[in-house]
């Protein structure tokens, strides 16, 4: 496993310089089942990202530009009568692929970012009462700009807690900054990963192994009540009027298993799950009031709960 995910970054650098962080946590994501939102400023390489790692993986990218506009339909598809069988066709969305872009999602008002919630939690959607599953490694990736406030709406709660991760997208150091430059100043328009070279690694059956591998990765029981004080501390705060749900325990643990198959290791350390508490927690709590007012920032209220639920031995 830790050869195949070194197979992996290595692939995904031709093209994207730097976000070592980022890939990381796509990774995980991946094998532990989970879905990703990307926060970062326009221009960091968060659509290119995605296009890297789906080719890198062999997997099929779709992507949705969400729109004040955009209709649940446009998402999911709909069944049109074919007048010539005088039966309804099922016309597909872009939703049934692999790893799907979900750009500017909260442009898009929350009628149609909830045709999203079955997807993310089932694997699969309904249309006129039929169910259609989803394949078995569908991976949503969404995008938001921080910077914006005009004309978007806020993810509601239940679309927040579906996200295994929140990443912040940073700007790369000055270094990788010059390199960007160096690498993609002489191109018209942006490159694909094929014309960067980028090629898939993984089979389909190689996937399916990784992912099976990472249900066997040993959880000691006294990783798992590390995991559940630790959520259960964030509702404990008086920092936080919201703490994390049950779920996002069941997601911590799952994240933390898939970290360590990738490390090349058959069990979990509490390392992994403070590792990864950040990621997980940071988009599902809300802050006191007064907490607000000193200035206080999630991040570092989870920082503080790390250090102070005791992790076993």
């Amino acid at each position: 496993m830790a050869r195949l995910a070194d197979a992996i970054r290595s692939e995904i650098a031709k093209g994207v310089i730097g976000q070592a962080d980022v890939v990381e946590h796509l990774l995980i994501a991946l094998m532990a089942r989970g879905h990703v939102l990307l926060e970062g400023p326009p221009g960091t390489a968060k659509t290119f990202l995605s296009q890297c790692f789906a080719a890198t993986l062999g997997l099929d990218f779709g992507r949705i530009q969400f729109t004040p506009d955009l209709m649940p339909g446009d998402i999911l598809g709909s069944n049109l009568f074919n007048f010539q069988t005088s039966q309804f066709t099922l016309t597909r969305g872009p939703i049934f692929c692999d790893l799907l872009l979900a750009d500017e999602i909260n442009r898009t008002p929350p009628k149609t970012q909830a045709a999203l919630l079955e997807a993310m939690q089932e694997r699969r959607v309904t249309l006129d009462g039929e169910r259609h599953a989803l394949p078995e490694h569908f991976l949503v990736v969404a995008t938001q700009n921080p910077i914006e406030s005009q004309g978007v709406y806020p993810l509601p709660e239940a679309q927040l807690d579906r996200f295994l991760f929140k990443l912040a997208v940073p700007y790369p150091s000055l270094e990788e900054e010059a390199r960007i430059v160096a690498r993609y100043s002489e191109n018209r328009g942006a490159p694909t990963p094929a014309e960067l070279g980028i090629r898939s690694v993984v089979t389909p059956a190689l996937l399916d192994a990784a992912t099976c591998a990472v249900s066997s990765v040993t959880l000691a029981d006294s990783v798992t009540d590390y995991v559940v004080r630790l959520v259960r501390a964030t509702r404990e705060s008086a920092d936080l009027v919201v703490g994390a749900s049950p779920r996002s325990a069941v997601l911590l643990a799952a994240a933390a298993r898939a970290r360590a198959a990738l490390d090349g290791r058959d069990y979990v350390v509490p390392d992994d799950v403070k590792a990864l508490a950040g990621a997980v927690l940071r988009h599902r709590l809300t802050l006191s009031p007064a907490a607000e007012i000193e200035g206080r920032q999630v991040e570092e209220i989870v920082a503080r709960l790390v250090e102070q639920t005791a992790a076993p031995r």
